[in-house]
Formats: C-alpha cells, sequence, structure tokens
C-alpha cells in the first residue's frame, strides 16, 4: 500500500489508478468499474453501452482505459462512440480507437497497453449476414481476451456446400462460435463434423412462430451433437467462453 500512496504523491499513479488497485475497482460518475475482473476471471470488464446516457458510457470507459489500460464498450451507438472520443481527447489524447459498426462495439487502448497473446485460434461462424452483428461482438472480445480470431461468414445450411467448402478452416480451429438464427441449425450441423468445442450463439432474426431468436435457442438447446449455447444475441457470453477455452488451449501447449 505504501508503494500506491507514493506513487499517488509523485504523480506516477492517479487516484483512479490507486483505488482501483487497492480495492480492485474504481468509482467513475457512472458507478464502479470492476477494475480486477480480468485478472480475477480472465474476462475483462466490458461497459455495456444499453441502459446508461452518453456521458455515462464516456465516464465507464475513461475509467476503464485509466485502471486497466483498455476498454470494451458493447451495444454502443453513433452517440455513445462520439461522447467516449470527447472525453478521451480531454484523458487519453493518444489513446486507440476502435470501433465496428455492425457490432456495436469500441475498443480502446492507451498507448502503452499491452495486449494479451494467446497460442490459440477462435473461428466465428455466421449462416448469414444476419448474424454478423451478434457474431462480431463475440469476435471483438475473445480478440481483446488475446486469441487470435478468424471469420468464417455465410454458410447457411440452407446451401450446405458453402460449409463443406470452408470445413477443414472449420476443423482447423481450437474452438468455433456458430452464429445462426431462424431455426438455429447450423451448430449443430457444424458439431457433427468437426472434433472442435463448439459454442452455439442464436440470434434474433427469423419471424412468425418462434421468430426473434426463440426457434434457434430452442433447437441449439435440443441439439442431438454436443454444443454449449449462450442465450439469444449474447455475442459477449459467447466470445468470453470462446476466449477461456482459447486461454486454456493456449496454456496447456506451452506447458
Amino acid at each position: 500500500m505504501r508503494e500506491i500512496l507514493e506513487a499517488v504523491a509523485a504523480g506516477e499513479l492517479s487516484p483512479t489508478e490507486a483505488e482501483g488497485e487497492l480495492k480492485g475497482y474504481a468509482r467513475t460518475a457512472a458507478g464502479r468499474f470492476d477494475a480486477a475482473r480480468e485478472g480475477r476471471s480472465g474476462v475483462p470488464e466490458a461497459v455495456l453501452a444499453e441502459g446508461k446516457t452518453a456521458d455515462e458510457v464516456a465516464a465507464m470507459t475513461a475509467g476503464a482505459v485509466e485502471t486497466t489500460g483498455h476498454a470494451l464498450v458493447t451495444r454502443a451507438d453513433d452517440d455513445d462512440v462520439e461522447a467516449c472520443r470527447r472525453r478521451l481527447a480531454e484523458t487519453h489524447p493518444d489513446a486507440d480507437l476502435t470501433r465496428d459498426d455492425r457490432a456495436r462495439t469500441l475498443v480502446v487502448h492507451a498507448p502503452d497497453y499491452e495486449p494479451p497473446a494467446l497460442s490459440a485460434t477462435v473461428t466465428v461462424v455466421t449462416a448469414g449476414t444476419s448474424d454478423a452483428a451478434a457474431a462480431g461482438e463475440a469476435a471483438a472480445v475473445a480478440e481483446e481476451m488475446g486469441a487470435t480470431v478468424d471469420v468464417v461468414e455465410d454458410v447457411g445450411v440452407a446451401g450446405l456446400t458453402r460449409l463443406l467448402d470452408r470445413l477443414d478452416d472449420l476443423r482447423a480451429a481450437d474452438v468455433l462460435v456458430v452464429a445462426a438464427g431462424r431455426e438455429g441449425a447450423l451448430p449443430t450441423v457444424v458439431a457433427g463434423l468437426v472434433d472442435v468445442p463448439l459454442i452455439g450463439l442464436p440470434v434474433s432474426n427469423g419471424y412468425g412462430h418462434g421468430g426473434a431468436g426463440e426457434a434457434a435457442l430452442a433447437g441449439m438447446l435440443q441439439s442431438c451433437t454436443p454444443i454449449t449455447t449462450v442465450n439469444i444475441d449474447a455475442g459477449f457470453a459467447a466470445g468470453a467462453q470462446a476466449g477461456l477455452v482459447a486461454r486454456a488451449v493456449a496454456a496447456a501447449r506451452e506447458g
């Protein structure tokens, strides 16, 4: 503790950084940021923009960068991103911001942040273009956890030859995230063709009976091939699970 206090006194550590180190969390204008979550669980604390004002998102994002060197914002709209840009221009003007418009994610790295690097590959698969938003969120999380992320797009079961053409790529992955809407058949089919851990990500496209992802979720839960299934549109959860599998694979390789 004394070293932390001396660093604050010397101007080498901000009060927010010190609070994060001492308590494991930092207080911001929008609430507490769990700065210790990544070290504790291996999954980075994300800022969920939905339900927050743009200023609250910006405050949490700046707190994340100050205490951990990076930030991951999910479900962010244009106002959220612009507020983050303005706030970070004041607090961390040299930070690198990467936005994925479709996935609605924003990733921020401070100049001195050293991202983790795992010797493991997460392959994110989509049945169709409509699945890209949820899949992109999963990809952003897995990549922020240090995995190499590959993407295989538009290989839905309506045209099975598209899937078979990419089968070697799927088999080369260490873990798969497979996103599908409508009846959600793709993860079940893929799991029967590969010997790779597979996380099914049901997506809220589709309409009528079983629409909004309900049929996709039910189909994945009832899969006769062994898969793990997350909730509808839960890209963060799918990406986090894939990242944890990737960490275990990388540790086994290095050990």
